[in-house]
């Protein structure tokens, strides 16, 4: 089987690599760290396909170390033991230090990454590993505090654009094909790839092979040839951050943005349930009473995902974002009951005034409960002043209606009680 363009086009030096000049661009911090012989311990963590395998390679040679590869998914502390014995076959007979690259390093559990410890704390390895996810929550505090994080971006599309290029000029596979890979058609594929190099080469490669030789290819041939590859979408991160964006959109009260935060979603293969969870959530937390009706529609819309699913789910949910985004906004019941809950845990249980207690025998009455309750349905207007919260939290007000919705009626109902009431006494 023949070598993935991918891997064809894989920088051979520092300089040959792009994206990152803010690391290894002249002058950068682990530029000076190779040229120094300063290089230290790292963790890069990146999306996929910015380079972290092989800036960590190319790292590892341009400081004279030996280089040796462990995957997280496959190995574990077995494995490390013999990379360890071979780190000291080096360091012994030809005196060289030993760079140990871990991938998808936040795949070990505490134990195996505690295994690496006390080798990155002699020196008998220099460790470099590779993550996607957020190393403050998927590396141990006390590895993360013997290491430098290096936080890796996308690669520009102005870079994946010259790496195409490049692929396009310097392959001779490619060239064998003689198909002409418009100017504009290579842009479309260093925008759509995310910041994935490696992506990006793969849909090059795709598109050759798919083409008649001698054949062109342009921007819109490219859904045919890809089969509609869907947008990246990590389960770590990633996720979150574009959930975040779509929440932030809808609180923003812009559709389109929530709309497309809600593609991303779709198109990454998220669980339409998970979505509709949180829609619930959201026309509670931050419509709330302005539109009553929010929740229902979320609630409509969650079983409606349930019963049909994707593709047609989508109809629904953009129903439901639209709505949602378009909805008056009010998180005040969210805010009033944050505050009930921190006066309880603030306060202890509080004792029920007498006066609200059920009084359902003798006893119970003989010693006051229920006794001076005044039962609105008797009163005028079906209100009366009476307290109804614990002694020591009396007269606390925890809801506070926003003035525009329909928490704008409720407002001015509170407003004309109190009115009414102040006019009864």
């Amino acid at each position: 089987m023949s070598q993935p363009l991918a891997d064809r086009m894989r920088p051979k030096t520092l300089d040959e690599m792009v994206g990152h000049d803010a690391w290894i661009g002249a002058g950068a911090p682990l530029r000076k760290a190779v040229e120094d012989g300063s290089l230290r311990s790292l963790i890069l963590w990146g999306p996929p396909g910015c380079g972290k395998t092989t800036l960590a390679r190319l790292l590892a040679e341009a400081s004279g170390l030996g280089f040796l590869s462990l995957s997280a998914v496959l190995d574990g502390v077995k494995e490390l033991r013999g990379v360890l014995a071979r780190a000291e076959a080096n360091r012994n007979l030809s005196q060289q230090g030993t760079v140990l690259f871990v991938d998808e390093i936040h795949r070990w559990n505490k134990a195996q990454q505690d295994a690496l410890l006390p080798h990155v704390e002699t020196g008998l390895l220099l460790l470099i590993g590779a993550t996607t996810e957020n190393p403050s929550f998927q590396i141990n505090p006390a590895l993360r505090s013997r290491v430098q994080l290096i936080r890796l971006e996308p690669v520009p599309v102005v870079d994946v654009r010259a790496v195409l290029r490049r692929a396009l000029d310097t392959d001779a596979s490619l060239a064998d094909r003689k198909v002409e890979v418009t100017e504009e058609a290579t842009q479309r594929l260093a925008e759509s790839c995310g910041g994935d190099v490696r992506q990006a080469l793969s849909d090059l490669e795709t598109i050759m092979l798919a083409s008649p030789a001698q054949g062109r290819v342009t921007p819109e041939d490219l859904p045919r040839l890809l089969k509609d590859r869907p947008v990246r979408l990590d389960r770590g991160e990633d996720h979150y951050n574009v959930t975040s964006a779509l929440i932030k959109s809808l609180r923003g009260s812009d559709p389109d943005g929530a709309l497309h935060w809600l593609a991303r979603l779709i198109d990454g293969g998220e669980d339409p349930s998970y979505i509709a969870r949180r829609l619930i959530i959201f026309a509670s937390e931050d419509v709330g009473n302005a539109e009553p009706r929010a929740l229902s529609v979320a609630l409509d819309v969650a079983q409606a995902v349930e019963r049909i699913g994707l593709p047609e789910g989508r109809i629904p949910l953009a129903q439901a974002v639209t709505w949602l985004a378009t909805c008056p906004k009010s998180n005040a019941s969210y805010l009033a009951i944050n505050a009930a809950l921190a006066d309880v845990k603030r306060h202890g249980p509080l004792p029920v005034p007498l006066h609200l207690r059920n009084a359902p025998t003798r006893e119970m009455k003989a010693e006051g409960y229920g006794e001076g309750y005044q039962y609105p349905h008797d009163a005028p207007d079906r209100i009366v002043r009476q307290q109804y919260l614990p002694d020591a939290l009396n007269g606390r007000q925890y809801y506070k209606p926003v003035p525009h919705g329909a928490e704008k009626t409720i407002l001015e109902r509170m407003a004309w009680w109190a009115k009414r009431l102040d006019e009864r006494d």
